[in-house]
């Protein structure tokens, strides 16, 4: 996850230096016990325990700083402790320094890093410059790394950021690959849109190649082993990627058979970035958040493919606690927004989050640990994961309204050719911020899926722009089209006028000689030149083109009417009216998600009522109402939705619950959750109970604060926590 990039001019030096089926599949991934995983390249330690199902070992290197801790004994470590082992591994990046330094076949690979136009190598931190992934690398990966993980017993691999960085493309490794590719010699990507596009086709091309070649070797060893090998891709999204000027095959690799799902790497310092809205640029992290998370799930969706969503209680760059807990709430609240999606990544690096020094608060450089508040909260947070269902519910507002984005967002954002500029990436977020901000719970749509017939489901309007993306298969307007023509409406915004419109390819190539792609696309939907803005009907669909570019609706202040209007008037001729509001909410079994939105014409909050614990209050609270004011979010346990409220259960916890009983009169269980943190829990039970006993796992009593709400039925009790187990009985 950490991008810490380094510019460096003496790369060696610093080397050395430093759906219904988905409802089904709920209750066998249940059974699998793979429904919460979390990484960490370190072996099994009390203050780390975070009880998830999954431990996900990163690195194969040996620890021999740490009393030759081989990467087997890290694995066995965690074994030893119940969990499941899986194995995580950058593959543009690294502990791969016995590559670059020809320990491992006798050759430098130095010069098989990124390399930006000023001759400057990409580093990951100090360790190892990102890769340009040859075939001697790949063949590096399979022999050196996945056949020692695949003998250590581990059958789930997980291969991160397969990332080449848009400003790279100069190094001669890079060269190479492309008088490979290309079979003509290198051109360099700053000439002209041609040349980027070319770039970046590459750049994707590479890590695709290089994902299918790991994952096929992975799974065909695994089966000589008679282990059953499954493959994941732990990527940021499409929108971040694009957003951060960075290349990876991203929908592409749903299409690979070697390829079982993917992580969504989707967390504060993703979703911070800032964009444009109303004329100005700020930190929208819900919003982002929303639109990251629902790229991820489009993109799968449609092929099937597992699918983790992520989330981090603190970020890459140096921030206070107080700024890491805001922004946790906003992305949590945006996952949960997606009710399809139950498997979670509940952290990464516990060890930086339990261990490291970040700011007591924004004016200070005083540093501290994790307060003893947040880690309850975030334990809280993170336990009702293990227990989060799929639903079938929908996100509050109007539905049927989709995006269309292609992994080509990634090839034009670097360099900029002449004068055309799209910042941060304005073309995206001005098709999704002007209905997201208003209350419509917009989707994403890849045009790499149109020809999945699951794609469309569901989906009444949708936006699309070749302004800042271009179709790399004309076969894909075929779909298009035929979905219009089924009853779709297509609202087209774009002038068609930057200069990636004109590079060569399938548009103007082969017998082909429109201008832009969008014209072929509007003559398969019936229409005739000049293409002019307007409202035309094709079979039982509608398209309407707007002829502004979308990023024109956010630059400026309030000049997103004439989309917003044209979007309603298309809605509300056969699907009813579009609703307008400031707040997304959610409802997954006993779970209320709610988040309102700031930036919005109603500023007033939002207000729920019931028997609701508080989820982001460490002290998790019964309450009769939650008020929720615009720009934040709430998560809470409706503890009236329980189906069998006189059955005693944990209904929130700063711990994992293991080991329950239940008697007639009493209630006994075994809860779990890192050293030197509080776990605070509500109980629901029959009536109060007259005596409770909380002893370790020797018996010996321990210190606990309880207290009873009559109203609710439900035991506050709170103690320190023990990995090793805190025994609980209640009897009333």
């Amino acid at each position: 996850m950490q991008k810490t990039i380094i510019l460096c001019l003496f790369p060696a030096f610093v080397f050395l230096a430093c759906s219904q089926s988905r409802l089904k599949e709920d209750k066998s991934q249940k059974l699998s016990g793979e429904k919460t995983t979390f990484q960490t390249a370190n072996p099994w330690k009390p203050v780390i325990d975070v009880r998830a199902d999954v431990a996900i070992i990163y690195g194969v290197e040996d620890h021999r700083e740490k009393g030759n801790m081989t990467f087997e004994k890290r694995v066995q470590s965690w074994r030893d402790r119940g969990y499941k082992t899986h194995f995580m591994t950058g593959i543009a990046w690294g502990g791969y320094q016995d590559y670059f330094t020809g320990e491992w076949d006798g050759k430098m690979h130095l010069d098989e890093g990124q390399v930006t136009r000023q001759g400057d190598t990409l580093w990951h931190g100090y360790m190892v410059p990102y890769i340009v992934p040859s075939m001697n690398f790949i063949k590096y990966m399979k022999e050196k790394v996945i056949k020692r993980v695949i003998d250590a017993g581990i059958d789930a691999i997980f291969l991160e950021e397969p990332e080449f960085w848009a400003r790279s493309g100069y190094s001669d490794a890079f060269k190479r690959a492309w008088k490979e590719y290309y079979g003509f010699d290198w051109r360099p990507q700053h000439q002209s849109p041609e040349n980027t596009y070319l770039s970046n086709k590459l750049k994707y091309y590479l890590y695709y190649r290089a994902l299918n070649e790991c994952f096929t070797y992975a799974k065909e060893y695994g089966k000589s082993k008679g282990m059953n090998i499954r493959c994941y891709v732990p990527t940021h999204s499409l929108v971040n990627y694009s957003q951060w000027m960075i290349v990876s095959p991203q929908a592409s690799l749903a299409s690979l058979s070697c390829v079982d799902g993917y992580i969504a790497q989707v967390w504060t310092g993703t979703s911070r970035a800032p964009n444009y809205f109303n004329g100005k640029a700020k930190e929208r992290v819900f919003e982002t958040a929303f639109l990251e998370y629902g790229s991820m799930e489009s993109m799968t969706a449609p092929t099937g493919r597992k699918m983790f969503f992520l989330t981090d209680p603190i970020e890459d760059r140096p921030r206070d606690w107080a700024d890491y807990k805001k922004n946790y709430q906003a992305t949590f609240t945006a996952q949960l927004l997606y009710p399809l999606i139950a498997d979670y990544e509940v952290m990464p690096w516990p060890n930086r989050i339990y261990q490291g020094y970040y700011r007591t608060n924004a004016n200070s450089d005083q540093k501290e640990r994790i307060p003893r508040f947040y880690s309850t909260q975030m334990q809280v947070m993170i336990n009702t994961l293990n227990n989060m269902p799929l639903s079938e519910n929908k996100v509050s507002g109007s539905q049927g309204i989709g995006i269309l984005m292609a992994n080509s967002l990634m090839f034009q954002r670097f360099p900029i050719h002449d004068g055309y500029e799209d910042p941060q990436l304005s073309n995206f977020y001005g098709q999704a911020l002007p209905l997201l901000k208003r209350g419509i719970p917009v989707k994403t749509v890849h045009i790499e899926n149109v020809s999945f017939p699951q794609t469309w489901k569901d989906i009444k309007i949708l936006i699309m722009s070749y302004s800042n993306m271009k179709p790399m298969d004309k076969s894909a307007h075929d779909h298009i089209a035929e979905w219009v023509k089924s009853g779709g409406i297509l609202v087209y915004c774009g002038r068609d006028q930057d200069s990636f419109q004109s590079v060569r390819e399938w548009w103007n190539t082969g017998g082909n000689r429109f201008k832009a792609p969008s014209e072929h696309l509007f003559l398969k939907l019936g229409l005739k030149k000049t293409f002019e803005a307007g409202e035309y009907k094709y079979g039982d669909g509608k398209v309407c083109i707007l002829r502004k570019d979308p990023k024109e609706f956010v630059l400026e202040d309030n000049n997103d009417s004439e989309f917003v209007i044209a979007i309603k008037k298309l809605y509300e001729i056969g699907t009813g009216q579009l609703e307008f509001k400031n707040h997304f909410t959610l409802t997954r079994g006993p779970y209320e998600i709610i988040s309102v939105l700031d930036e919005n014409a109603d500023q007033s909050p939002y207000t729920i009522r019931g028997k609701l614990i508080d989820l982001f209050d460490p002290e998790i609270p019964v309450l009769d109402k939650k008020q929720v004011n615009p720009g934040e979010q709430a998560f809470l346990y409706n503890i009236g939705s329980v189906k069998n409220p006189e059955t005693p259960q944990v209904l929130a916890a700063a711990a994992r619950v293991y080991d329950e009983k239940i008697r007639k009169d009493e209630y006994s269980f075994v809860a779990k959750s890192p050293l030197n943190t509080t776990n605070v829990m509500r109980i629901l039970l029959p009536e109060k109970a007259n005596e409770i006993k909380v002893t370790d796992a020797a018996g010996k009593p321990l210190q606990s604060n309880t207290s009873w709400d009559e109203s609710s039925k439900t035991c506050f009790l709170s103690f320190e926590n023990n990995p090793d187990g805190v025994y609980v009985k209640l009897s009333w």
